[in-house]
């Protein structure tokens, strides 16, 4: 039985692991190969998309991210370690931070418009009220979460914006899951005492 086949000129596991195709192709893009850089984005894209789309919801600017992060691909495949994690991991969570920070622009955009909207209102309504308390609050989770160690802001921006379970967030982190979960119990609670919230 042969361990490998041959699709476009591209060797491919025949198990279809696409974690250890995803990191061989990556080591070929790194030397500019446009035919690896091809079967990556057939590889990986759909997976790429439907992250992107959970965490930004809107399907074209999810598109217009994807675009982004095959191209950040395609320049800085050189930095990619092999022996720090999985191909896979590394453009999937680079597509989780570029789709962060398109929800967070987007979101930063539409708070100026608002507070642009709250200063040509002659008379304040309850429902304002409520979306300006809203909107401080989105704020205040905003800044606590920066003061957050990276380490820890990633596995809880994952779990709670994109909706993953912390064994999806250790695969795509490329951490033990036990790691992962003492991430998130201390990142929470640092910031509930940033926000000042008690138990």
């Amino acid at each position: 039985m042969l361990d490998e086949m041959v699709i476009d000129g591209i060797d491919t596991p025949e198990d279809g692991s696409a974690s250890d195709l995803a990191t061989d192709l990556l080591l070929r893009v790194a030397s500019g190969d446009q035919l690896a850089f091809a079967k990556l984005y057939d590889v990986l894209s759909a997976r790429v998309f439907g992250l992107i789309l959970r965490v930004v919801v809107n399907r074209s600017q999810s598109e217009e991210v994807l675009q982004e992060v095959f191209l950040e691909v395609w320049q800085s495949a050189g930095r990619f370690a092999p022996n720090k994690g999985q191909g896979r991991s590394w453009i999937l969570t680079m597509a989780h931070r570029r789709a962060v920070d398109r929800v967070r622009a987007s979101q930063s955009s539409a708070d100026r418009d608002v507070r642009a909207g709250l200063r040509d209102l002659d008379v304040a309504h309850d429902s304002v009220a409520e979306q300006v308390q809203l909107s401080i609050e989105g704020e205040q989770v905003s800044r606590a979460l920066a003061e957050l160690p990276e380490a820890q802001r990633e596995p809880i921006v994952l779990a709670y914006y994109g909706g993953y379970s912390q064994s999806e967030i250790a695969v795509m982190i490329g951490a033990p899951l036990g790691t992962i979960k003492t991430r998130m119990r201390d990142g929470l609670s640092r910031l509930r005492n940033v926000m000042g919230v008690t138990a």
